[in-house]
Parts: C-alpha cells; sequence; structure tokens
C-alpha cells in the first residue's frame, strides 16, 4: 500500500471526529482557559481547525521556517466558522495527500528558526508526528475545555458519558 493512502484513510477518519468537537465550542468567552499556563479557548480551537493546513504545508514545502514573517489568521468567532476552516484545510490536505508519492513522502522537511534546526526528518514521520499525533493531542485537549465548560463531548474512540 502506497504510504499517502494510509494518511488519506486516518485523515477521514479523524476529521470526522474533529469536525464534530469543533461544532461545540462556545464561542461566548473565547479569552477562557483552565489554568494561567494554557491556551485560551479560542486560540486552541482555531489551532485544532488549522492543523490539516499543516499536512500540505508538509508535502508541499521543504521546511517551515519560524524566522520568516507570516501574516497571522484573523480570528474564528462562531463555531461555524472554525467547522468551515477545518473543512477547507481537510480538503486542501486531502488533494495534497492524492498528489503525492511514496519517494516525496520519504523526502526530508525541516521545522527551523532561522539557523537553528528543530529537526529534519522524512515527510511521511513529520505528518505522523507533527500533523496526526498534533491534531489528536490538541483535539483532547479542547475535549478537556469543553468538559471543563459543560459542553457535552461527542464519540471519538467510543461512547462519552455524554452520547452512548
Amino acid at each position: 500500500m502506497a504510504i499517502n493512502h494510509a494518511f488519506l484513510a486516518e485523515l477521514e477518519n479523524e476529521a470526522a471526529k474533529t469536525r464534530t468537537l469543533l461544532s461545540r465550542v462556545p464561542v461566548d468567552n473565547p479569552i477562557w482557559k483552565p489554568h494561567v499556563k494554557s491556551m485560551e479557548l479560542q486560540r486552541l480551537a482555531r489551532h485544532v481547525a488549522e492543523l490539516p493546513a499543516w499536512c500540505t504545508m508538509t508535502i508541499t514545502t521543504d521546511e517551515l521556517d519560524f524566522a520568516k514573517p507570516f501574516d497571522p489568521s484573523p480570528p474564528l468567532t462562531t463555531a461555524e466558522a472554525l467547522v468551515a476552516e477545518f473543512d477547507k484545510n481537510v480538503a486542501t490536505a486531502m488533494n495534497a495527500l492524492k498528489g503525492t508519492d511514496d519517494e516525496k513522502l520519504q523526502g526530508n522537511w525541516s521545522l527551523r528558526n532561522g539557523e537553528q534546526i528543530f529537526f529534519t526528518l522524512p515527510r511521511h514521520v513529520v505528518l505522523r508526528d507533527m500533523v496526526f499525533n498534533h491534531l489528536v493531542h490538541h483535539r483532547a485537549q479542547l475535549g478537556v475545555y469543553l468538559r471543563l465548560l459543560n459542553v457535552p463531548l461527542p464519540q471519538m474512540y467510543g461512547p462519552t458519558a455524554d452520547e452512548q
């Protein structure tokens, strides 16, 4: 099986779960956070919605350099906007995955800040760690935030206390 086929199936599966969670994000208190060291709710939800774009970036570029200027993303102020951003990024990621091959996915990709290189790894490893695992990690964080805000949690890998 080609590497991209496994990622396509996984992205489709995880996207459905993530979309449901994002649709439940309350927007009445975007700066809420459970702890002083935690991300604000809106920032975390935005990050989850943007993470599929990292799949596209990993496939179509050779690196991400934090030292280079970038345009900050505008805030997403509704759950519908979060889901729309997420769906747009998933569609673009699916197209990028469909258009790549094993040779490209075995090629290297780097994360850096100017001259400081954090890592250089094969793209398929970056996709697994920095995209897919990263998405699941922050989605779980968002689930904790929603639980603390008394928002019913949808199923991810089985029933929740809210949906059985």
